[in-house]
């Protein structure tokens, strides 16, 4: 999107080039990447950038401005509420499409958002390693905090440590070597010392947690949590002592009740605007909207993209029980702009979507920007199965002037 640094990437750019990428990628961890590698980063212009941090503090300013726990209460009513639930979701991550309005102007539409800790070791590697293939500006980096790298890593440690010794704080997941996204798992234990463990290993003793290590027993202090009801419910194959909603002796970094609060579960209380497209739950409409071609139907508890219609009809809303309404809702859609020129030959520009990824740390008022996600698509959606036999599409990340983007963040605010 900055024409010249495109221009001279995509000049660079050849598939040995692109394969060195990869395979670096693939083998400093010793652990392969579970999902596609887009052949590209993308340069985002300052004032996009600035306009994803206006939309971003936004939707921040409404989480600690209104009551949240009240207002999504009915989100953990259900056999998934976990005791011990912090004051705020830790980690919070806000996705945007980067589209046209009607007005031919590029601006960032948020898609969705939740509380739940997104690839925040991962984005470190791919971010450091295109720097190592892709010679950029000194002034372009991927971060969206301005105190450097090992700010960022500090506080992450922080967040996900607590002041606990590693060999105490565990990242909980189910069977973690088979998820699309483990390549962040032995990132973080790798550069943090983590342990990787599976739900099925923790051993439950007296309200107290523990793990087997060498044939020893390892008490659990405190767990950075990646597991997600969604999948758990579909696991009932899988044995366990510890099912999460038992009242144990343990801290999270991350606690799992803020998956649900913090979801397409909130986003029907946004305050639409320019870039907060309306959304309405499905239950609140005496009559649907006429043009119901320009709305996205989603469920509210459903994960990576499970559910949602994307070209709605009478007939897909009829099939939705009225009992059940509540559990959906309508989102305007939005035009995904296709931005990104390649140098594949069928001329097909790829969409992009940003996702801001923030901290909380307990004891502060607000989260804090800290870094970023970024996929490319030449789909109707972001995602594998929208993007099949593509190429130049996936997982990516964009280099921006961040003191650029701040102060166009200022003078549009």
């Amino acid at each position: 999107m900055i024409k010249e640094l495109r221009r001279q990437f995509n000049n660079w750019f050849s598939q040995a080039k692109f394969d060195a990428y990869a395979h670096e990628m693939h083998t400093d961890y010793n652990w392969k990447v579970g999902f596609r590698l887009a052949e590209t980063p993308v340069f985002l212009p300052p004032r996009l950038v600035g306009d994803i941090l206006t939309a971003s503090e936004t939707i921040v300013d409404f989480l600690v401005n209104h009551d949240i726990k009240s207002i999504t209460q009915p989100a953990i009513e259900n056999e998934f509420n976990v005791p011990n639930e912090d004051q705020h979701t830790m980690f919070l991550a806000m996705d945007f499409g980067i589209c046209e309005d009607e007005n031919g102007n590029i601006v960032p539409k948020l898609i969705e958002l939740q509380g739940f800790p997104s690839l925040y070791n991962y984005m470190v590697q791919i971010g450091e390693t295109w720097r190592r293939h892709f010679p950029l500006p000194e002034n372009y980096g991927y971060l969206l905090t301005d105190k450097g790298l090992d700010y960022y890593l500090a506080r992450l440690k922080r967040a996900i440590f607590n002041g606990h010794e590693p060999k105490h704080v565990v990242l909980l997941e189910i069977e973690p070597e088979k998820q699309s996204t483990s390549i962040d798992f032995y990132v973080a234990e790798k550069e943090f010392g983590i342990k990787v463990l599976c739900l099925s290993k923790v051993i439950l003793e007296d309200r107290k947690l523990y793990y087997l290590e060498n044939g020893e027993k390892v008490r659990i202090r405190r767990i950075y949590n990646r597991v997600i009801f969604d999948e758990l419910k579909q696991r009932p194959d899988l044995e366990r002592q510890f099912n999460l909603t038992e009242d144990v002796d343990v801290e999270w970094a991350g606690h799992p009740n803020w998956f649900a609060r913090i979801s397409k579960f909130l986003m029907p209380y946004l305050p639409s605007s320019e870039f907060i497209p309306e959304a309405r739950l499905l239950s609140s409409f005496k009559v649907l909207p006429e043009d119901l071609e320009n709305y996205v139907l989603k469920p509210l508890f459903s994960f990576s993209g499970s559910g949602v219609v994307v070209d709605v009809s009478p007939e897909d809303i009829a099939s939705i029980p009225e009992n059940d309404q509540h559990l959906f809702m309508l989102q305007r859609k939005v035009n995904y702009a296709p931005l990104i020129e390649t140098t594949v030959g069928d001329g097909e520009k790829a969409k992009i979507e940003f996702r801001s990824l923030y901290l909380w740390q307990e004891d502060e008022p607000r989260p804090e920007p800290m870094i970023h996600l970024l996929r490319m698509s030449k789909g109707k959606l972001i995602g594998v199965k929208y993007n099949k036999d593509k190429t130049w599409v996936g997982s990516s990340v964009a280099y921006f002037d961040l003191e650029k983007a701040k102060n166009q963040a200022r003078s549009s605010s």
